[in-house]
């Protein structure tokens, strides 16, 4: 029995030497690490970085959002005289930061996947025609980007002055920019960079095909849903322009501030608030999921 434990212990040393020898595995488990799971603050950062916020901090937006609580609870307080609505009004107006960023951000990666096809073909012109290496053609094409990019780029830039270590600089570039596109167009520079080969005109063509179609297919459907964006507004015009309306019928102001006042307020302004959010979901076009992470947030500023 001694015997054959001990044989199996040394069989099982022999594979983890080998599987850390050849597969690059660590630890006394029969497989790799499963990866670390993106804890909350890592899915903020990287959400603020593709609206282009990436120096802000997740604890900054979060105060944003509780000073727009406070100073909406105070005026609707001031307005209609009563607490429990004004409440209600304020949480629904403390998702206004959240709302705006994540317009701006819609903003921003639209104009990156505008601008991606362009700047390939550029890519692919530098190191075909012109002779250029596959890191000075990306970061000589960077300096074309539009201004939205142009900070990950120069970002991108120094690390390369300072590092000449293309994978850590297209890391930078990628946690900066933080868009599908470009985790893409990184991956094929780089392993053209490391590796060689002829084919990186055929590579970077067949990119470019797929990102115009994804392009052509999103402008499609935003054209589509430009009449709904519109009337989706009137979510919020309407009632807002009713209960101001009411505060100057009768007793309306009087009105608010007695308990069935009150609650019928608090669940008038739930009931905006699924609404938009209701609307808003069904209307979300699917956003393509980034799948060359890595270790990017070794590269995202601190």
């Amino acid at each position: 029995m001694t015997a054959l434990a001990g044989t199996m212990a040394g069989a099982y040393g022999v594979y983890l030497l080998y599987t850390a020898a050849v597969l690059g595995w660590r630890g006394v488990g029969v497989g790799p690490r499963p990866l670390a799971r993106v804890s909350g603050r890592q899915r903020a950062r990287r959400w603020l970085a593709q609206a282009g916020l990436d120096d802000v901090e997740p604890a900054q937006f979060a105060g944003t959002m509780a000073l727009v609580l406070v100073a909406t609870t105070v005026a609707v307080v001031a307005l209609f005289g009563a607490l429990a609505p004004a409440l209600a009004a304020g949480a629904f107006a403390a998702s206004y930061p959240l709302v705006a960023y994540r317009a701006r951000r819609r903003r921003r990666r639209r104009v990156t996947a505008e601008a991606w096809p362009r700047m390939i073909e550029e890519i692919a012109l530098l190191t075909g025609a012109l002779g250029r290496s596959v890191p000075q053609a990306l970061l000589e094409v960077g300096r074309g980007a539009p201004a939205a990019m142009r900070p990950a780029f120069e970002a991108a830039r120094r690390e390369w002055l300072l590092t000449t270590d293309f994978e850590r600089t297209t890391s930078v570039l990628k946690a900066r920019l933080a868009d599908p596109t470009a985790d893409a167009a990184c991956e094929t520079l780089l392993v053209a960079h490391e590796l060689g080969g002829a084919d990186l005109d055929r590579r970077l063509a067949a990119l470019v095909e797929d990102r115009l179609a994804d392009v052509q297919g999103r402008r499609d459907a935003e054209a589509r849903q430009a009449g709904v964006r519109f009337a989706r507004r009137f979510v919020l015009l309407v009632p807002l322009g009713m209960a101001l309306t009411g505060l100057s019928i009768g007793d309306g102001r009087t009105a608010y501030g007695t308990a069935e006042g009150q609650a019928l307020a608090v669940t008038g302004v739930v009931l905006v608030a699924a609404c938009w959010w209701w609307s808003g979901r069904i209307m979300r076009l699917p956003e393509e999921q980034r799948v060359f992470l890595g270790d990017e947030l070794a590269g995202a500023p601190t």
